[in-house]
């Protein structure tokens, strides 16, 4: 019992030390994924990345009702290596109402997916993904890729540049690539903004 509480002790010191790092309105929304593995493969990586919160378009109802629920939700915990403890995670019931809170919080939307005609198309590492104050970053569902609707309102479509015979990603790694990149350059630009103002403090400080 001891051993248990010194363990939580411990992993909430690492959350609390960590928590500097992880990068401010940054949001994943995963759409009406086929099945809970990938779910719990993508939690993991928004964990892992310092991502702050993930959202997931559940019209098929596989997770359960809350976030609550979900961290104790057993198989979910075993397929995010116990990711989905420490990570926030929303449920909406489809993408018109994840569209809705998303907007009225600020945030702007860019989709993952290959080019579309007659959108802004950005190849993954040559975006400026520090340009948003507020972002959500979108992936479609594992067949059938992004929703029409996601896509119309988004800012633009990111892409991965691929050179192999199979010009396709699952879902976990797609996820893993994308938000390192921009995870990458968010918390730059954060690291930056915060030793601009402690350096105006100290100036402020020794005037």
């Amino acid at each position: 019992m001891n051993d248990l509480i010194k363990t939580r002790s411990s992993l909430r010191k690492k959350a609390e030390k960590i928590k500097e790092f992880r990068c401010k309105h940054l949001i994943a929304v995963i759409e009406n994924p086929d099945n809970i593995m990938n779910i719990g493969t993508v939690i993991r990586n928004v964990n892992a990345l310092g991502v702050e919160k993930a959202y997931v378009i559940d019209q098929n109802n596989s997770l359960l009702g809350n976030w609550q629920e979900m961290r104790t939700h057993p198989q979910l915990k075993k397929l995010s290596a116990s990711a989905i403890q420490w990570s926030f995670v929303k449920k909406f019931k489809d993408t018109a109402s994840c569209l809705e809170h998303l907007k009225k919080n600020g945030f702007v939307s860019v989709v993952t997916s290959p080019h579309i005609k007659g959108r802004k198309n950005v190849v993954l590492h040559e975006g400026d993904y520090t340009q948003f104050k507020k972002l959500a970053v979108w992936f479609g569902n594992e067949t059938t890729g992004i929703s029409d609707l996601a896509m119309n309102e988004s800012a633009m479509c990111v892409n991965i540049p691929m050179f192999g015979i199979i010009e396709s990603l699952n879902l976990g790694t797609s996820t893993g690539i994308v938000l390192y990149e921009i995870a990458k350059q968010r918390r730059a630009f954060q690291d930056r903004l915060r030793e601009k103002i402690q350096a105006k403090a100290r100036a402020k400080n020794a005037a």
